[in-house]
C-alpha cells in the first residue's frame, strides 16, 4: 500500500516541485491551495485550504488520513504574516500530531541577524530582525511545542528553471534592462537548487529524523553572484547586473545567512549542490542533449 503524503501550499514554487517528484515515487497525493487555483493535474486530491482555521486544517487532514505532511505554505509579507506563516503552522502541527503523521515543516535562514562570520549551526539560536524572520521563529517554536517529532527545515533562496523561480526571473530582468534595480553584493545566502530540496524532503518523509535541520546548498554566494551566475548560465549579459549594498539601507537586512549543512549532507544521500556545480551539471547535460 503506498503512502499517503499531503503538502500543504501545493500551487507554490517548491509544493509544485514536490508533487511533480512524489508522482512518480508511487505516493498517493493529496496538497492544498488557498488562493492560486490548483492546475488540473490528474491523481492529486485537492483541497482548499486556509490554514489560519485550525478546524479546517483539521478537518481536512482528517479526511485525507496522511502518512506524511510536508509543509511548505506561508505568506512573506503582511497584513496575514503572522497569522499564516506562523500561527497556521502551529495549526498544521497540531493536526498532524493527532494524526500521528510524520511533519516535516518548512522554515527559512533569514530566523538570523546575519551578523555571524562563519555559518550558522542547527544549535544556533534564532535572532530575527525581520518581520517575516520573526513569523518564521515563532512558527518554529509553535511547531516544536505541538509535535516534537516534526522535523524542522531551515532552507535559503530556492532557485529553478522549468519554470523560473521568482529570484532568478528579478535577476534576468535586470539584465534585460526592464528593471533599474540592483542585486546585493553584500548579503550572503546559500541558493538551493527546487529539486534537490525537493528530493531531500522526500528522502527525509522515509525516516525518523525529529528536530532542526539546515537543508541548503553548499556554496555561500551573494544575490549579486547569484544573479550574474544564473544571467550567464541563460543566455543573458552579466555585466547589465549593477551591484549595491544591503548596508547602504536605511532598514537592516540580515546579511550573512549562511547554514552549515553538514548534519544534512551525513544524513542523506540526496546532493545538496551549490550554484556553480548545479550549473556545471546542468551545461553538461545541456551540452550531451545538442
Amino acid at each position: 500500500m503506498s503512502k499517503r503524503l499531503f503538502i500543504t501550499g501545493g500551487t507554490g514554487y517548491l509544493g509544485g516541485a514536490l508533487l511533480r517528484l512524489a508522482a512518480g515515487r508511487g505516493y498517493t497525493l493529496g496538497a492544498s491551495y488557498l488562493s492560486q487555483q490548483p492546475p488540473g493535474v490528474p491523481g492529486i486530491a485537492w483541497a482548499r485550504l486556509d490554514i489560519r482555521d485550525p478546524q479546517a486544517v483539521h478537518e481536512v487532514l482528517q479526511s485525507f488520513r496522511p502518512d506524511v505532511v510536508i509543509h511548505t505554505a506561508f505568506v512573506q509579507y503582511e497584513p496575514d504574516l503572522m497569522a499564516i506563516t506562523a500561527e497556521g503552522s502551529g495549526h498544521v502541527a497540531q493536526a498532524a500530531a493527532e494524526l500521528g503523521a510524520r511533519l516535516i515543516h518548512m522554515s527559512s535562514d533569514v530566523i538570523f541577524d546575519g551578523e555571524r562570520a562563519e555559518p550558522y549551526t542547527e544549535a544556533e539560536p534564532p535572532a530575527p530582525i525581520s518581520a517575516y524572520g520573526e513569523a518564521k521563529a515563532a512558527a518554529e517554536r509553535l511547531v516544536a511545542a505541538a509535535y516534537p517529532g516534526a522535523a524542522i527545515i531551515r532552507t535559503s533562496l530556492i532557485y529553478g528553471f522549468e519554470p523560473l523561480d521568482r529570484q532568478t526571473r528579478f535577476a534576468l530582468e535586470i539584465a534585460d534592462g526592464q528593471r533599474g534595480d540592483r542585486l546585493f553584493s553584500d548579503e550572503y545566502r546559500c541558493p538551493i537548487f527546487v529539486d534537490d530540496l525537493a528530493a531531500a524532503l522526500l528522502e527525509l518523509a522515509e525516516i525518523d529524523y525529529a528536530g532542526v535541520l539546515h537543508v541548503a546548498g553548499a556554496e555561500r554566494v551573494s544575490r549579486y553572484e547569484m544573479g550574474t551566475l544564473l544571467a550567464r548560465a541563460l543566455g543573458y549579459d552579466p555585466a547589465r547586473i549593477q551591484a549595491g549594498r544591503s548596508a547602504d539601507l536605511p532598514v537592516r537586512r540580515p546579511r550573512n545567512c549562511a547554514l552549515n549543512i553538514g548534519r544534512a549532507s551525513a544524513l542523506l544521500h540526496t546532493r545538496l549542490r551549490g550554484l556553480r556545480e548545479l550549473l556545471k551539471d546542468r551545461a553538461q547535460i545541456e551540452g550531451n542533449l545538442a
